[in-house]
């Protein structure tokens, strides 16, 4: 779901929490060595996204936040944030071309850039593979 989070609304908190679960604890993200991804530069996204982010001039990047039960997606267009809610079972994670790393989602997806001198892009999506590796269930019967 694509939500506008610009504001503090507990509908919207509420929403979230239910989808992915509650954000991890300051200890918790001490031990995982952080939850958020450095500043993610955008090559290509959906058309819903795509309209949203083409009302400004601004360059098109985004950042992910890792939840107990799948990650948010955020990107601001003009003065308002948006968060895409994805939750583990829906993430779809592409390595395609040498310096690009791809993130779907039903019809929603997001493409940036994973340049090789930057470390940090490559470590978080290795974090992000873990964490969706570990959520998901060995078996059928365990769901």
């Amino acid at each position: 779901m694509l939500l506008q989070v610009s504001y503090n609304d507990k509908e919207i908190t509420r929403k979230i929490d239910a989808e992915l679960g509650k954000p991890f604890t300051i200890h918790e993200r001490f031990k995982m060595g952080g939850i958020g991804s450095p500043k993610l530069i955008l090559n290509e996204t959906s058309i819903q996204i795509s309209n949203l982010m083409n009302l400004d001039n601004n360059r098109n990047v985004c950042n992910i936040e890792l939840r107990p039960k799948g990650i948010i997606v955020g990107f601001r267009s003009r003065l308002n944030s948006y968060a895409l809610i994805i939750p583990y079972y829906k993430l779809v994670l592409y390595k395609g071309k040498a310096e690009e790393y791809s993130i779907y989602k039903d019809n929603y997806f997001f493409k940036f850039e994973a340049h090789a001198e930057n470390k940090s892009v490559h470590n978080f999506m290795k974090k992000l593979m873990e964490a969706k590796i570990a959520a998901t269930p060995d078996r059928l019967e365990d769901i």
